[in-house]
């Protein structure tokens, strides 16, 4: 969980991730207007970049290098979000599921045990069952 606060931390000015990024300034406010990239903004409205911004830059160029354009890459990256939330949450549902079945299985232990103490050795027996056959009258 801190490396995940340490990811998302504001760190860099425009100046430095257009470096870093080898695009131009104009580029990045762009991909910001686009809703691509959400900076965080200080009291004196300066844009600060984080790591998880920077990261999302690549995977903006990459898209773009393929010959995707603008509405391409947003469709694209819009798509990667909704799968990774679903599959956090197929994963969370599978651990869920996973805790369920074990605690049935040791409830069902449980239940065992308890019943092999109910349970008595009875010795075998047999049992001798006759049936009467009924008496016909004869009518006459």
């Amino acid at each position: 969980m801190a490396e995940d606060r340490l990811f998302d931390k504001p760190l860099y000015v425009i100046s430095v991730v257009a470096e870093l990024t080898a695009m131009h300034p104009q580029t990045l406010r762009t991909y910001e207007r686009r809703g691509l990239l959400r900076p965080r903004r200080l009291a004196n409205n300066r844009r600060l970049y984080s790591q998880h911004d920077l990261e999302r830059l690549q995977r903006i160029q990459q898209l773009t290098d393929t010959g995707l354009n603008l509405a391409g890459v947003e469709r694209v990256l819009a798509l990667e979000e909704s799968l990774a939330g679903l599959q956090a949450e197929m994963e969370r549902l599978r651990r869920r599921l996973t805790e369920a079945t074990q605690r049935t299985q040791d409830e069902v232990r449980r239940v065992e045990r308890e019943h092999r103490r109910d349970l008595v050795p009875v010795e075998r027996q047999t049992a001798v069952v006759a049936f009467r056959r009924p008496v016909r009258r004869e009518e006459g």
